[in-house]
């Protein structure tokens, strides 16, 4: 378990903005982060992290002290159990991709954990290329890999598919979660996509203004009275949830939630992370898939 306040004064176009955050997140949660730019998301992972230092800050993870402001305590960052991936790759250039694995291993620990995330990862056929030979997807898969050579207790992603196109971006995301979900980690994540904390998140906040306006599940946050009835409109499907014999398929279009009624034969047609054509006929949402 996590357990965290802070408070730091950022510097913003507008002026002084407090940071004031108090969370709890649980051992092996999925957590996203959400909010408008400047609202302090960023610098929450990065005093976690311990690059950041805050005015007022309490941190523990697993009953050990991280930061205790007024103690005085701060452990150095070499000594936090976190990986940390950000927008941009930062591999070693004249590095492989083995290498930049290897390269993050400590020094006692055995190179076996290297091998199982190039398999974990499918980066077998890449193992031996450098970063400027890879696509952008690859290096982040390699980024993802190498933030997990040490086993942390915490992974820590700021933004990391924002620069990929959408296909790519949904690729990656199973490979975040089957990360998440192998290594038993307890996840942080800022996203701008509603999607994709649907798929991925068990919990999520929304930072405005320094301030967690709203936390909760996905659907409970984003849900909340945006479900539409006569309507004719195009969308991404973020969920397929099973409710008693039929199943509910949430299709998000700008930032409307829609849900859709459908059956076990119809959803066959459908996944997550696909384009569809919602329409209302008679009052009954009909849904078609359109790419």
């Amino acid at each position: 378990m996590i357990n965290f306040y802070i408070h730091k004064m950022l510097q913003t176009a507008d002026g002084e903005l407090p940071l004031d955050v108090s969370l709890t997140v649980e051992k092996g949660q999925f957590l996203s982060i959400y909010g408008n730019s400047g609202a302090g998301k960023t610098t929450i992972l990065r005093i976690l992290a311990g690059l950041t230092e805050a005015e007022k800050v309490h941190i523990e993870v697993e009953n050990e002290v991280w930061d205790d402001s007024q103690k005085k305590h701060h452990l150095p960052v070499q000594k936090r159990s976190i990986g940390f991936v950000f927008q941009d790759f930062a591999l070693f250039p004249n590095l492989t991709v083995k290498e930049n694995l290897m390269f993050a291993l400590q020094k006692n620990d055995t190179p076996e954990i290297v091998a199982e995330l190039i398999e974990l990862m499918e980066l077998q056929s890449l193992q031996n290329s450098k970063p400027q030979n890879l696509s952008g997807g690859q290096k982040q898969r390699v980024a993802l890999a190498r933030a997990i050579v040490r086993k942390p207790k915490i992974l820590l992603l700021d933004e990391p598919l924002s620069a990929l196109d959408d296909e790519m971006r949904f690729k990656l995301q199973d490979y975040i979660l089957k990360i998440h979900q192998h290594y038993q980690l307890t996840t942080l994540m800022i996203s701008h996509t509603i999607s994709e904390i649907f798929k991925l998140s068990d919990k999520v906040i929304i930072l405005d203004k320094g301030k967690i306006v709203k936390e909760g599940s996905p659907s409970s946050v984003f849900s909340e009275e945006k479900i539409s009835s006569k309507f004719k409109l195009t969308g991404e499907i973020i969920s397929i949830n099973k409710s008693d014999i039929v199943y509910v398929i949430q299709v998000l279009s700008g930032n409307t939630i829609v849900k859709v009624i459908a059956t076990e034969d119809e959803i066959k047609d459908f996944r997550i992370g696909q384009k569809v054509l919602v329409a209302s006929k008679a009052f009954n949402p009909l849904i078609q898939v359109i790419s």
